[in-house]
C-alpha cells in the first residue's frame, strides 16, 4: 500500500468481504447481484449463511466459500472472488454448487425433489486460457445446462463468470448500472477521488465503506496483510504467465525452424543429387530420419 492509496482493493480477501460480506453492507451485495440478474429474478432480501460447508460424512471433503447467501424463495448464491488463475477453477465451481443443492434434501420418502435456484458467481481477476486463445472479449460468461439443440435443459443452476480484465470502458462510456459496478470493481484501488459519475445511490455508500480513512486500526492492519498476500499471489501468477509466453515464443521459433529444415530435406531428396548420408550430414540429422522422410514422400 502506498501513501496515495485512498480506497481498498476489492480483489483482496479483506476488501471483498468488507464491501460485500458484512451485514450492514448487505444492500451493496444486493445491488451488485441485481446488476447481473434479469429483472424477474432480482433479489429483495438476503441472508448470509455459513461459508464453511461440511460433506455428508466426516470423511467427505468440505468446501469454504467466500460468500454464501440465500434470497427469497430459498435461492442460493455463492459469490467467489478469484484473484489468481487456478487450473481447476471451473471444476471447483461445480463442486461448490453440489453443497447448496444437497442441503435442500428433505428427510423422508415423500420429497418431490423440487429445488430452489443456485447461482455460482465468480469475479475473476484473470481470463481463462481457452478464452484468451480465441481472443474472447466478453466480460460476462453466462453458463447453463443445455441439450444438444442448445435448449436450456435446467434453468435453476447458473454459473456467472466475470472476466474483469476484459472490462475496458472509461468513465464516459458507462451506460448501465452494471457498467458502473464493473468499473468500480476494476478501478477502485487506483482511484484518488470519487468520480462525478459515481457519487449517488449505492455507490456513495460503497466509497464510504471502501475509504481507508474509515477503517479502524485493527481493520487497517488486516487490510495491509491481505493486500500483501494479494500482491504476492499476483506477482507469482503474472511471472508464470510471462514465462509461459516466452516459452511459447521459443517453442514456436523452434517448430518453425524444424518445419523449414524438413522442407529443405524433402527438396534435397527430390533433387536426387545427394546421398542420404550426405543429406544427413548437411542438415545435421540422423541417417534414419532422412530415410524416414524419403519413405514418406516416395
Amino acid at each position: 500500500m502506498t501513501k496515495s492509496d485512498k480506497f481498498i482493493n476489492p480483489f483482496t480477501d479483506f476488501g471483498f468481504k468488507k464491501i460485500f460480506g458484512e451485514e450492514e453492507n448487505k444492500d451493496l451485495l444486493i445491488a451488485f447481484l441485481n446488476s447481473l440478474l434479469p429483472a424477474p429474478h432480482h433479489v429483495v432480501t438476503l441472508t448470509y449463511k455459513r461459508t464453511d460447508q461440511q460433506g455428508g460424512t466426516a470423511f467427505d471433503r468440505k468446501a469454504i466459500f467466500d460468500l454464501y447467501c440465500e434470497g427469497e424463495g430459498g435461492t442460493k448464491f455463492i459469490v467467489e472472488m478469484q484473484k489468481a488463475k487456478q487450473n481447476y477453477f471451473k471444476e471447483r465451481s461445480l463442486f461448490y454448487t453440489t453443497f447448496p443443492i444437497q442441503e435442500q434434501a428433505v428427510r423422508g420418502d415423500d420429497w418431490d425433489y423440487k429445488l430452489a435456484p443456485v447461482y455460482m458467481i465468480g469475479i475473476l481477476d484473470f481470463i481463462f486460457d481457452e478464452d484468451r486463445a480465441i481472443q474472447d472479449r466478453d466480460v460476462i460468461h453466462y453458463v447453463e445446462l443445455k441439450d444438444q439443440h442448445n435448449r436450456v435443459f435446467y434453468e435453476k443452476l447458473v454459473f456467472l463468470y466475470l472476466a474483469m480484465p476484459n472490462f475496458r470502458k472509461k468513465l464516459t462510456e458507462l451506460n448501465t448500472f452494471q457498467d458502473k459496478w464493473f468499473y468500480v470493481l476494476k478501478n477502485l484501488q487506483s482511484l484518488s477521488e470519487i468520480p462525478v459519475e459515481l457519487r449517488d445511490g449505492v455507490f456513495k455508500k460503497l466509497f464510504q465503506v471502501a475509504d481507508l480513512a474509515n477503517l479502524s486500526k485493527e481493520e487497517h492492519q488486516d487490510y495491509i496483510t491481505s493486500l500483501k498476500y494479494y500482491r504476492d499471489m499476483k506477482n507469482v501468477t503474472d511471472t508464470a504467465f510471462q514465462e509461459g509466453e516466452i516459452k511459447g515464443k521459443i517453442e514456436g521459433k523452434i517448430e518453425g525452424k524444424m518445419e523449414e529444415r524438413l522442407k529443405s530435406i524433402q527438396k534435397a531428396i527430390r533433387r536426387g543429387k545427394l546421398t542420404d548420408v550426405e543429406i544427413a550430414e548437411d542438415y545435421e540429422v540422423s541417417l534414419e530420419e532422412v530415410q524416414q522422410i524419403r519413405a514418406r514422400i516416395s
